[in-house]
């Protein structure tokens, strides 16, 4: 079981720049999470979008630059920090534990919600997916990228089957981050449990550009998965 989600304080402050130009945030996840955002052609424009783990607000300010109205949640005050000096008074950021109910939200409220890399940090998450559910609109979508469970078998062995948490060190060693491990059967069930109905699946690859940045990388990560990223949606 995890001690903590949130990314405080050293490890708030890592992530934050970590996530501005890693491959994994900036070449892969987060390029196919916005693909699948919005509407028709992604279009976000006048929609009302919870972003859940807003994190350094990455993700916020895409969001905010094509039209959307934002409210962010993270359970981090460091990463808050990060997030309000990238996003000014542009989203309504709070600061808020995500195993605890959205209970400051109301009934079908927002028009989508995106929750990026954070789910697999969450011991309660059959209640989180149920206030998901609660605080979107019928028809609004859902998008939710975690660890790609083929990754993890190749990371830490053991049976694929396994749910044990794990500590995964970062770049040197001395910071680390904790989650559980799942399979695909489980994340995607339960979401369909929620109510959700399934609309996209991606395995998402980095985007050419990062050829240009570290080719190493690039072709890493066009070889083996790192996230699965999915797209819902509340009938």
């Amino acid at each position: 079981m995890p001690t903590r989600t949130a990314y405080d304080d050293e490890l708030g402050d890592h992530f934050a720049r970590h996530a501005d130009t890693s491959p994994y945030n900036a070449y892969v996840d987060r390029p196919a999470m916005l693909a699948l955002t919005g509407d028709v052609g992604g279009d976000v424009g006048g929609q009302r979008i919870l972003d859940v783990g807003c994190g350094a607000g990455h993700y916020a300010a895409e969001l905010l630059s094509r039209g959307a109205e934002v409210v962010g949640i993270d359970g981090s005050s460091t990463l808050l920090d990060h997030a309000r000096r990238r996003l000014g008074d542009r989203a309504d950021l709070h600061r808020h534990d995500a195993e605890d109910p959205l209970d400051f939200i109301d009934d079908a409220s927002f028009d989508g919600v995106i929750c990026a890399l954070m789910l697999h940090h969450v011991a309660n998450r059959r209640q989180l997916l149920g206030e998901l559910r609660r605080v979107l609109r019928p028809g609004g979508w859902l998008l939710i990228s975690t660890t790609h469970p083929t990754a993890d078998w190749r990371r830490f062995g053991g049976s694929y089957f396994t749910d044990d948490w794990v500590d995964l060190p970062l770049a040197g060693g001395a910071l680390s981050i904790r989650y559980q491990r799942m399979t695909l059967e489980t994340f995607l069930g339960e979401l369909l449990d929620a109510g959700f109905s399934l609309e996209r699946l991606v395995e998402p690859r980095p985007v050419p550009s990062l050829r240009d940045v570290d080719e190493a990388a690039y072709h890493k990560l066009r070889q083996s998965p790192s996230f699965v990223a999915v797209r819902f949606r509340r009938p």
